[in-house]
């Protein structure tokens, strides 16, 4: 019996020596946190966030009753879709893009003051509230000609109301602006017409423009035929002149008409 007793009692001490183990690894691996790269850790401990970010490596923490929360700090983005009335009051269906960055300095606030759904406590309710100050500016029609120019009204509000404390390096892209399918070949319908008009705009103009060149070609001939008039009569005495000149005194023995060239001799009676 002593035998017995005293192998059960080596069985249960090496039992507790092992629970011991296990517990003292227990204890150091819960005391051992990591933060990856491109994350800032949170620490918290019996529920209070303490007032430091921890950057990204291996360190200590309280086993069992800390935690540490991995905050990216990355760029991240997200996509959504919402609806807005134009300031015609059609109704605008917008899908956008939205990048930022978290401040790496102030996750630890960030997490204690919303936790982990500060997107949609902290942005998505601003983003609305300036999607529809900016798109209630436009008419539907110039929205669509000026989608750019009202995206950066979109980032410049952005900018200003966002908490800066906690979110930087904004950016907004919209990817794409619908209008119901009736209001929408109502546009297309006036871009035709408005292409139309200027076509017949630019013809007017081409036709004055030939018209205005006819006529200056006109008065071109016209001045030019009257300064080959005046030459060719010039020329014309100027040749006679030359021929008389010339002239030995004799007269042709054989003439045409009558008459005799270059000069009109007097008849002797």
């Amino acid at each position: 019996m002593k035998k017995n007793e005293e192998r059960e009692y080596s069985i249960a001490k090496l039992i507790g020596l092992g629970v011991l183990v296990l517990f003292v690894v227990a204890c150091l691996w819960s005391a051992i946190y990591q933060v990856d790269p491109g994350y800032r850790g949170v620490k918290v401990t019996l529920g209070k966030v303490e007032k430091v970010s921890l950057v990204n490596g291996v360190g200590v923490k309280w086993p069992f009753i800390s935690d540490v929360i991995q905050m990216n700090v990355q760029t991240q983005a997200f996509t959504d879709s919402t609806s807005s009335y134009t300031s015609d009051v059609q109704t605008a269906g917008l899908r956008y893009t939205f990048t930022y960055d978290l401040n790496p300095d102030n996750v630890h606030v960030l997490y204690e003051s919303v936790g982990e759904g500060y997107i949609r406590k902290k942005v998505t309710p601003v983003l609305n509230d300036v999607l529809k100050d900016v798109i209630g500016r436009w008419q539907a029609q110039d929205l669509v000609a000026n989608r750019d120019k009202a995206r950066e009204q979109i980032l410049t509000l952005l900018n200003k109301r966002i908490d800066k404390n906690y979110f930087r390096n904004l950016t907004f892209q919209i990817i794409s602006l619908d209008y119901s399918d009736k209001f929408e070949t109502a546009i297309e319908d006036k871009v035709i017409a408005d292409q139309r008009a200027q076509e017949a705009v630019n013809n007017t103009k081409r036709i004055k423009e030939e018209a205005e060149q006819k006529v200056i070609s006109a008065k071109a001939d016209a001045e030019a035929m009257e300064i080959k008039t005046r030459a060719l009569a010039a020329q014309k005495g100027l040749t006679e002149y030359e021929a008389v000149q010339k002239w030995d005194g004799k007269l042709p023995q054989y003439m045409m008409g009558g008459s005799v060239p270059f000069i009109n001799l007097p008849s002797g009676k």
